[in-house]
């Protein structure tokens, strides 16, 4: 899965990580794309991981807001 080749070299908490592949596996659901399309993958990845360098812990929120950034209203 993408995030998870972005957030190798990151400086987040193991349990921040796992918040937000919560986020990256729910916003994949929603969007049927489980398996999915590898450049959108890594484009809702980045913008989760954009989202929580601002403090977010949210799982639900940072997913929202990933597919908010893509166009598509969670």
């Amino acid at each position: 899965m993408a995030i998870y080749k972005l957030l190798q070299n990151t400086a987040f908490l193991p349990e921040d990580i796992e918040l937000m592949i919560d986020a990256y596996e729910g916003a994949l659901t929603q969007l049927g794309l489980p398996g999915g399309v590898a450049s959108l993958n890594e484009t809702i990845a980045q913008n989760i991981i954009a989202c929580a360098q601002t403090g977010e812990k949210d799982p639900q929120v940072m997913c929202t807001a990933a597919l908010k950034a893509i166009g598509k209203a969670a």
